[in-house]
């Protein structure tokens, strides 16, 4: 398997993650509308990495999900450093 084929596994697993998303997020909002209730009150969290290069900017709403986005952007690093180095490795 060269490098390009690779590449374009990774962007079709890309695009299925996302469909997936999309699909469980409907099924979870059809399923809660059933379950409202007026008395329970959700909190909203956010956060996101922004990669900046090979330096990632980390933000959330709170310590609990920076520390997620830490996390996400650490094993993002290190997948992006092992794809750089492999070719050299392998001597392609």
């Amino acid at each position: 398997m060269n490098l390009v084929s690779l590449a374009f596994l990774l962007i079709f697993l890309g695009f299925i993650l996302v469909f997936a998303d999309v699909v469980l997020t409907m099924v979870r909002a059809v399923k809660q509308q059933g379950e409202e209730s007026s008395e329970e009150q959700r909190k909203a969290e956010a956060g996101g990495v922004i990669f900046i290069g090979p330096i990632p900017i980390i933000f959330g709403t709170s310590k609990k999900i920076e520390k997620w986005m830490l996390i996400v952007a650490l094993v993002i690093t290190v997948i992006l450093v092992v794809l750089f180095v492999l070719p050299f490795i392998l001597g392609l």
